[in-house]
């Protein structure tokens, strides 16, 4: 199976127009209207004690590194944190200053080659795939594939939701987002070569913004040799 890169995309095409710069006018108010990360929290603590001690682990979309990229580092494991707003990678930085931190799009991501971050034994996506278009979303997962070990776990959350690139207000900005239903989004991670081996799923209402109440999904992977 392939895995590296968006196989058959041109990143020039790719639009991120909005994206970065609305998380960087955010800031750290994410952090204030997401205060309660009760899913994520319990994933992370799934990927920590699950994986070897010691291991490399990717955090994809790493925000202001809360909690994930501190609870990996926290727990003896080999941060590289990835996310492509500056403003959040500053907060990261001053949040888990053990973490590599690194601005980079999802597209330009490769485990070799020029740039290539290497392979992993583990990967966090916690709500960074949502914001891609569908058509991005499965060569996301196979590009998170190839740069997995074998056996490697992944990690991943959604948002249930039946939308594709969809404009929302976020915080005074205006973000796109996708989704999928359950079903389908198990059969994505399926299809790109992840056995889902758990599943959790948590009604979420976040505090102090405009976004509605919500279904977050939290899927554990294992890459499939």
């Amino acid at each position: 199976m392939s895995g590296e890169g968006y196989e058959g995309y041109d990143p020039l095409r790719i639009d991120r127009a909005g994206q970065a710069e609305a998380f960087d006018a955010i800031g750290d108010r994410y952090d204030e209207a997401f205060p309660h990360k009760e899913g994520q929290l319990v994933a992370g603590r799934w990927l920590a004690g699950t994986l070897p001690a010691g291991s490399r682990v990717l955090d994809l979309g790493c925000g202001t590194g809360m909690p994930t990229a501190a609870q990996l580092t926290e727990s003896g494991h080999r941060v590289v944190g990835v996310d492509l707003s500056a403003t959040m990678l500053k907060l990261a930085r001053e949040n888990v200053p053990g973490a590599e931190l690194l601005r980079r799009d999802m597209a330009d991501l490769t485990a070799d080659g020029p740039g290539g971050l290497g392979r992993f034994d583990g990967v966090a996506a916690f709500f960074s795939l949502l914001m891609l278009p569908r058509a991005e979303i499965p060569h996301a997962l196979r590009m998170l594939y190839g740069m997995l070990r074998p056996d490697g776990l992944l990690a991943l959350s959604m948002v249930e939701a039946d939308v594709d690139d969809f404009a929302i207000p976020f915080l005074g900005n205006t973000i796109r987002v996708s989704g999928y239903l359950r079903d389908e989004l198990r059969q994505v991670v399926r299809d790109a070569g992840f056995e889902v081996t758990g599943e959790d799923s948590y009604a979420y209402a976040p505090a102090s913004t405009d976004v509605p109440p919500e279904i977050q999904l939290f899927l554990h992977c294992r890459r499939r040799a």
